[in-house]
Parts: C-alpha cells; sequence; structure tokens
C-alpha cells in the first residue's frame, strides 16, 4: 500500500480510488490493538471513578491524571524515539485519540498536552528546543498549553494583539497581552504563545513557561462542559522570553496556527469516535434493561430506528477517519524519502489533506452532537439526570462544533481550499466542472442495471454525487466569480455535498474492502445501502437549494441534471436499520 498512487487532497472529487488502496480499522495489527486496549484499561482505572471530582474543577487531580498517562507512555505515542517517545505512525496516533476521546473532558486535557501542547514544538522546534522541552512533556515533568484565541481574535487569528518586543541587547523579548480559552492553562508548566514582534502584520510563536514573571494564570471558566478541563484566560505582564524560545522563524507563527489546526481537526475526528461508541453502549446498555409497557424497549422500532441510526453514522465516519489517516502516513514517508525530517514531514503531510480534516472535524463533531442527543432520548427522564454518563457526554460534545475553528469556518475553509488547490494546478477540477455543464442534456448518468454488482451500482451512484459537485462548483464561480467568498450560504451547499461524497465514498471502500477480506457480510452492505439511499436525498436538498439560489439562465436544466444525479434504487430502511440494531442489541455493546 506504501507505494501507491495517492490522490491530493480533495482530488477525490474527480478520482476514483480502489479498495485496495485504503486502511479500514479491521487491518489493526496486534501491536495497535494492545495500545488501544492500554488506554481503554487506563480510563477505565484511573479516569472513570474520579468523574465527578474532575468535573468540581479539580486542577491537581486532573494534572495527576494526565500524568500518569505518561507512566504509560501514551504521551509519547506521536513523539520521535530520540526525544523519548515511541514514534508511531499516524494510524497508531489516531487510533490512540479515538480510544481516549471516550474518557470525556480527560481526554480533552490530554489531547491538548500531547497534540497541540507538545508537537508545535516537535515539528517547529530546533534541537535544543526539543530537548529542552519535548524529552519532559513526553514524560509528564512538563505539561503543555497552547495559547492562541484573545478576546477580539478567535476565527480571525491575526487580528491578535499580543506583542513581543525585543530588548536592546537581543537576548529577549518582553511579552503583553492577553490569550483566553487555553486548555490545561491552570497547570500547565509550559505555553505556546502567539504574537506579533513589534509592528510586525503576522503572528511569531514562542514557547513561554508558565512560572516567569509577569504570567498571570486566571481562574477557570464555568463551562456547559468539559467542567474537568482547565480553561482559563492569561495575562503577559512585561514577561521576559529569552530569543531562544522563539519557536521556529520570525513571523512563521501564522503558518503554525494554521497547520496545528489542521492536525487538531484531523485528530478531533478520531476522537468524537471514541465518545461515541461510548454513548451507543450506554444506550443500549440502558435499552436492554429498561422496561415500558412490560417489554424492554430495546424491542420497539423507534428505539431500534435510533441505535441503527447512531451506528450507521458512527461507522461511516470511522471509514473516513481511517483512510485519511493512513494517506497522511504514506505521505509522510514520500516527504522523508525527499530529505525531510521526520516532524516537519509529518506536519506537512497534515496540512495538506485540509479538506479532508476539515470534513472529518465537521462531520464528526456533528455525527457525535446527533448520537449523544439520540442517547439522552432513548434514556428518557433518566438521561436528563447527573446521575448518567449519557448528560455528562451530552454537554461534552457540544464544544467539539466550535474547537479547531468553527463548524461554519471550516465549512468555508473546505469548499475554499478544493478550489484554491485546483487553481494551482493539483487537479483539473474546473475543466471537467465546465464540460459537464457545457452539455446539461448529455451528461453521462449512471443508472442501476440488472447485471451490475453490488459495489459497481455503489460507485456509480457515487460518481453521479461527484457530478452533482463539479455542476454547482461551476455555476457558483461563473455566477459570482470572486463575489462567490461573500456567497456563504451557496458554499455551506457545496461543502455539505462535498462532506457526505467523501463519507460514502469511503464507507463503500471499507464494506467492499471487508468483503475481500472476510467474504460477504450483510449487515455492512445494510449501514452501507441505508447511508448512499439518504446522502442522496441530502445532496440532491443541498444541491436545489443551491441552484435556486444562484438563479442562472441555466436553473430548469440543472434541476433536471440533479434529480437525476441523485436517484438511487429504493431501500427497505426499516428491516436495514432494524438488522443493524439487532446485531447492537445481542451484541449490548458497539461491535462494528
Amino acid at each position: 500500500m506504501e507505494n501507491m498512487e495517492l490522490l491530493k487532497s480533495g482530488e477525490f472529487l474527480i478520482r476514483d480510488t480502489s479498495h485496495q488502496n485504503i486502511f479500514i480499522p479491521e487491518e489493526f495489527d496486534e501491536e495497535q490493538q494492545m495500545i488501544a486496549q492500554t488506554c481503554k484499561d487506563f480510563i477505565k482505572s484511573e479516569v472513570y471513578p474520579r468523574l465527578e471530582d474532575l468535573d468540581k474543577g479539580n486542577r491537581e487531580l486532573m494534572k495527576e491524571i494526565v500524568k500518569k498517562s505518561a507512566d504509560l507512555g501514551l504521551m509519547g505515542i506521536s513523539v520521535n524515539e530520540e526525544y523519548g517517545g515511541f514514534g508511531q505512525s499516524f494510524v497508531t496516533q489516531m487510533l490512540t485519540a479515538e480510544t481516549l476521546g471516550a474518557a470525556y473532558s480527560f481526554s480533552v486535557a490530554f489531547m491538548a498536552h500531547s497534540g497541540i501542547g507538545t508537537l508545535p514544538i516537535l515539528y517547529y522546534g530546533n534541537e535544543d528546543q526539543r530537548q529542552r522541552y519535548v524529552t519532559k512533556l513526553v514524560t509528564g515533568e512538563l505539561i503543555g498549553s497552547y495559547c492562541l484565541t484573545e478576546p477580539g481574535a478567535g476565527s480571525d487569528p491575526n487580528a491578535g494583539k499580543t506583542n513581543a518586543v525585543p530588548s536592546e541587547d537581543g537576548s529577549h523579548y518582553i511579552l503583553n497581552g492577553q490569550k483566553m480559552w487555553a486548555t490545561n492553562a491552570g497547570f500547565a508548566d509550559t505555553q505556546t504563545v502567539f504574537a506579533k514582534i513589534e509592528n510586525d502584520r503576522v503572528l511569531s510563536a514562542f514557547i513561554v513557561d508558565s512560572a516567569s514573571e509577569g504570567v498571570v494564570v486566571g481562574p477557570d471558566e464555568h463551562k456547559m462542559g468539559i467542567k474537568g478541563s482547565s480553561t482559563a484566560q492569561i495575562y503577559y505582564n512585561d514577561v521576559k522570553v529569552p530569543s531562544s524560545n522563539l519557536l521556529g522563524k520570525r513571523g512563521e507563527g501564522f503558518r503554525i496556527a494554521l497547520n496545528i489546526l489542521h492536525m487538531g481537526r484531523i485528530k478531533l475526528g478520531a476522537s468524537v469516535l471514541g465518545a461515541s461508541k461510548k454513548a451507543i453502549t450506554d444506550s443500549v446498555q440502558y435499552a436492554n434493561e429498561r422496561k415500558q409497557f412490560r417489554t424492554l424497549i430495546a424491542n420497539f422500532g423507534a428505539i431500534k430506528h435510533k441505535l441503527a441510526e447512531m451506528v450507521i453514522k458512527t461507522f461511516a465516519a470511522e471509514s473516513a477517519v481511517y483512510r485519511v489517516s493512513k494517506d497522511v502516513d504514506v505521505l509522510i514517508e514520500k516527504y522523508k524519502s525527499e530529505g525531510h525530517d521526520k516532524g516537519r514531514a509529518t506536519i506537512d503531510a497534515i496540512a495538506h489533506y485540509a479538506v479532508e480534516a476539515a470534513i472529518l472535524k465537521v462531520y464528526g463533531s456533528e455525527m457525535l452532537d446527533y448520537v449523544v442527543d439520540e442517547a439522552v432520548q432513548i434514556h428518557g427522564g433518566m438521561g436528563y439526570s447527573a446521575e448518567m454518563d449519557v448528560e455528562r457526554g451530552y454537554r461534552d460534545s457540544r464544544i467539539n462544533r466550535i474547537f479547531e475553528g468553527t463548524n461554519e469556518i471550516n465549512r468555508i475553509l473546505l469548499v475554499d481550499t478544493v478550489m484554491k488547490r485546483a487553481l494551482r494546478g493539483d487537479y483539473d477540477l474546473f475543466d471537467q466542472a465546465a464540460k459537464l455543464a457545457e452539455d446539461l442534456s448529455g451528461i453521462e448518468i449512471y443508472k442501476m442495471n440488472a447485471s451490475d454488482g453490488y459495489f459497481t451500482v455503489k460507485s456509480g451512484y457515487i460518481s453521479n454525487m461527484k457530478k452533482i459537485a463539479l455542476l454547482l462548483i461551476d455555476a457558483a464561480t461563473r455566477t459570482y466569480e470572486r463575489n462567490l467568498v461573500h456567497e456563504q450560504e451557496i458554499l455551506n451547499n457545496i461543502s455539505d455535498i462535498i462532506m457526505e461524497i467523501y463519507i460514502a465514498e469511503s464507507l463503500a471502500l471499507r464494506v467492499n474492502k471487508i468483503e475481500n477480506i472476510k467474504g460477504e457480510t450483510g449487515i455492512y452492505r445494510d449501514i452501507l445501502d441505508v447511508y448512499v439511499y439518504d446522502s442522496a436525498q441530502k445532496i440532491r436538498k443541498s444541491a436545489l437549494d443551491a441552484v435556486y439560489s444562484i438563479d442562472d439562465e441555466n436553473t430548469i436544466d440543472l434541476f433536471k441534471a440533479i434529480s437525476e444525479l441523485s436517484e438511487t434504487a429504493g431501500v427497505n430502511v426499516k428491516e436495514a436499520r432494524r438488522r443493524i440494531a439487532d446485531k447492537l442489541i445481542e451484541d449490548n455493546t458497539y461491535k462494528f
């Protein structure tokens, strides 16, 4: 698989790939499964018994548990061996993020430390900085945090006012400003802080020791969820930062921030899987115990519908997560073979897949919100009680649509990145889109034939979906040209379509590969049947909303083309969902 021809980020819109060229969770090796089991055992013994105390905002307890995870080597999964880590593959890093994602606010503290608190120094730091900080962050001797957001600079980090002025002798910088929403702020030893040097237009990045004179950490914020996570404002009052603690080059901070955000997005896509599977397991176990009208509620069709839909969305998201994770691994190896060190090769590979990272972030966070909402509903009144884990899961989930760039920003970023990659010549998107639009009545539309194999049918439908996306991109860019950036509603329509395409294709490729490994497995075809059927309808709605909003001279012809391209064969979704739910109910845990 390492020798496969990689698709560039967003290129899936115009090129197909084989199931043989993707990685699926069913291929985890023994070492990966052992690492995942270690994570599960850790949160079961160290986190779950202390959830109530953590939710009371016990900073020291959270710090203690985070440090304990270092004793098992969990903080070093992503870090090179020469700095005390295990140097695991990106797929393994994502599996670790997924497994620990079931640990509620602990997962936020852990990911902030081992991800955005450590990796900027590993990826952009010099050797001295790596030795001074990364080696201690891996062991838990130091706890890290990441300080980007300011009261007046959220989605636009370059609007930040925090400023650094070089000293006359050049030995240090004088740092002044304020940061907010800094995770781990209450107990972190190191901070990656973004500030503008003098009158620079763009940010630079600094490693700041929390104990430095002039660093003032405020009290923890009172939050809706993730209450165990320390989130506070930090004030910098004439803080002396050694010049040796400038991270990367002067003015490179904005690039560092953006690339770390890509990493945060893609890993968030993994962590929500763990939270989702935990909520599904809690829900089915409750449904298998709770009786109403003299029968278990698991026997009711309405409950089965909910359980099945939770599984379908989670399984589909998981398919996309590990598809792109392997792509990242392959690209890392390619960059390393070209002479890049592992740190830069890794962050550049992650940043390359910016489109897919945004998809995983948006789809995953909204998938989890759906799952935890239905989990509360299945629990009924008990789901609203703080006694139940699903109540905590419901509150904790909500931040994911805001973390790592809001979903609104990510939807627009997704489309914008696809178009920019095409404009710079990464792939021939606009010409293919224009050719389709030239003759709307002559578009080659896949229609199912009785002789077509199962996966031929699914790939045909997904190919039709891709053509819808291309037609809309063509219509929108022709109509609005440079003003398209101001048509956010239409960009959202296109973004939603692109997301559905990537998730549906990833799911289809996974089910195909499962069958090549295990033989035909009906339950996974049920998941795929329902997902593609539903996706086609969602895509049709989003596409027509965009068409009627664009209102160009081809509206009628576009309507006809989209209507035909979004047609799929009927699916008995009731029976398919019941079979999915019945397997979940029988297993009494998420086991897909």
